[in-house]
């Protein structure tokens, strides 16, 4: 069975028709890319997925459970996390503490306790600190813990983003171009960590992306999205060299 089956999902916006049948199975431990143009529907693909936007249509299916127009949170403890192609870190608080955000949803302590500052609070911060910890360590981050996170390279703080959203114990991890606005080294070492996380971690991994050496270098599957609708889906090797998708991507 797939970890994520996505079946005629769709989504209008006033008249506009922005994504229309899509349909995504991906299996457990998988590295997938979706692809396609700006303005293609990645992004409100993703969107849905994750509860930001309710589909008009279809459904979406995470580990054999219908998630389809759930709230975002609630989508994020049946175990889907993201990141985004414009970093949104909690620049003006420690990188420990952005990691700990990620741990909140596996609060067991109650409200009261928290502002009461009892015993059993104190015990889940403790673990807290100890959990986000060893997730720096994976990155390579624990000696920047006490840093603003915006005082870290844009590398790190995309290292972070990724850190923070396995703090909340995903099944699914969706990348939004991870590569934006890295340099060829960032890069290639965004493409070690990602296979890092995945082999560590046991996760399976959905990403979109434009740079194609990455998409190649890491992804064992594509699904192409064009004009909101699937163009061509399978294998990294063989949809990167269809012609369609040649000439609809990339340009030529």
């Amino acid at each position: 069975m797939s970890l994520l089956e996505v079946k005629n999902l769709g989504i209008s916006f006033g008249g506009l028709r922005a994504v229309d049948g899509f349909h995504i199975s991906i299996e457990k431990g998988q590295l997938y890319g979706l692809i396609g143009p700006n303005g293609a529907g990645k992004t409100t693909v993703f969107n849905m997925l994750t509860g930001v936007y309710t589909p008009n249509d279809g459904s979406i299916t995470l580990d054999g459970v219908d998630i389809t127009g759930k709230k975002t949170i609630d989508i994020n403890k049946a175990g889907i996390a993201r990141t985004f192609q414009n970093i949104r870190l909690f620049k003006d608080q420690s990188v420990l503490d952005n990691v700990k955000i990620g741990l909140h949803n596996q609060i067991t302590y109650s409200t009261l306790t928290g502002i009461l500052r009892l015993p059993k609070y104190h015990k889940a911060e403790k673990e807290m600190n100890e959990k986000a910890m060893e997730l720096l360590k994976v990155f390579d981050l624990e000696k920047e813990a006490d840093f603003l996170a915006s005082n870290l390279p844009y590398g790190k703080q995309r290292k972070l983003e990724i850190a923070r959203a396995l703090a909340t114990n995903p099944k699914l991890l969706l990348l939004d171009e991870p590569a934006a606005g890295m340099n060829p080294n960032e890069t290639k070492e965004l493409m070690e960590t990602i296979h890092f996380v995945r082999d560590e971690f046991d996760m399976t991994v959905l990403l979109i992306e434009h740079d194609m050496k990455l998409v190649s270098g890491i992804c064992e599957k594509l699904t192409v999205l064009n004009f909101g609708q699937v163009l061509a889906e399978g294998k990294t090797t063989e949809v990167l060299n269809d012609p369609q998708v040649i000439k609809a991507y990339l340009g030529e």
